[in-house]
């Protein structure tokens, strides 16, 4: 790779860790970050051992992921589709897409479903969004509808609203945030957490907090289900900062299942601090793989008296 030019480096390198070569592995990826020709190549590692401490090295050294055999294939390309899209690729050459896809068919009844319930709430709602908005203007000024990047079923990006419930520029502060007030980080320090959830987040305003804890904030997502961009009853798509940390092949197949407002987590955990990373990526795979028309309707049933949660995450 130091003798290639730009046309001749690769998007992707799998790279298979055989026992006792670790060290001259995890020099190799530094290596290849460090050269301005090969820093942006995508770098997933392969390792026959499930040593706990290889995560963290793989963190380090700044490779995209590690997987332990036995290995998925079907998700590891997925993974690897995900990655070029979101680093490499160039809108103008969607060649570069032609790795193995797989991809959630809504049935249609859901997305019917979907359409009638989210129009018909809207509809029904739109005084409590007119006062909403005057609320949250009166206390600070910054947009009334916050929008950010999220990863839904098969990686997908999209744009995902919600009333701002937080002082202007909070995302600036959640680095250091997430280092010590991360809820999944609590008794594994030193371990890379895909999720990220503050206890106590000094940013939100008391409107917010008020939004937040009746989960009137969670209401502008009825127009990203409008879109087709979401489902009532999902996982709930993740911030690209969580969708691009180390996984497993159990933590994405979440991805394989639709995103929604509500789903297994929302009604079984949610606000409870003891709730551990495991646990929710259990909900989500749950709901991923057995999810069902029935199983929807249950949890919207479920979802009202789970809404105001106690805990301050």
């Amino acid at each position: 790779m130091s003798k290639s030019s730009m046309v001749d480096v690769p998007y992707a390198l799998l790279i298979e860790m055989q026992n006792n070569d670790e060290f001259h592995i995890f020099n190799q990826v530094k290596a290849i970050r460090e050269n301005a020709l090969t820093s942006g190549v995508i770098i997933i590692l392969l390792s026959s051992s499930n040593k706990t401490e290889l995560h963290q090295r793989a963190l380090e050294a700044k490779a995209n992921d590690i997987y332990f055999r036995p290995f998925n294939t079907e998700l590891i390309f997925e993974r690897i589709n995900f990655l070029i899209k979101f680093k490499l690729l160039k809108p103008h050459d969607p060649s570069r897409l032609a790795t193995k896809n797989l991809e959630y068919k809504m049935p249609v009844s859901k997305r019917l479903f979907d359409i009638l319930v989210s129009a018909l709430l809207i509809i029904i709602l739109s005084p409590l969004f007119l006062l909403v908005a005057i609320l949250i203007r009166l206390e600070s000024k910054g947009p009334i509808v916050y929008k950010s990047k999220r990863a839904g079923n098969g990686y997908k990006i999209f744009d995902f609203y919600k009333f701002r419930s937080m002082i202007v520029d909070a995302d600036k502060k959640l680095e250091n945030l997430s280092k010590t007030n991360n809820q999944y980080a609590a008794g594994d320090q030193g371990t890379q957490k895909a999720f990220v959830k503050i206890l106590n987040d000094p940013r939100i305003t008391k409107t917010g907090n008020f939004l937040r804890k009746t989960s009137i904030d969670e209401l502008p997502q009825l127009f990203n289900v409008l879109k087709g961009d979401m489902s009532i009853v999902g996982n709930r798509p993740l911030p690209l900062y969580e969708a691009e940390q180390l996984t497993s092949d159990q933590f994405a197949m979440r991805f394989l299942g639709p995103a929604g407002i509500t789903g297994l987590w929302q009604i079984s955990k949610r606000g409870k601090a003891e709730m551990s990373e495991d646990e929710r990526k259990e909900l989500d795979n749950t709901y991923a793989k057995d999810g069902s028309f029935l199983m929807d309707l249950k949890i919207i049933f479920k979802t009202i008296p789970a809404m105001l949660q106690k805990e301050k995450v």
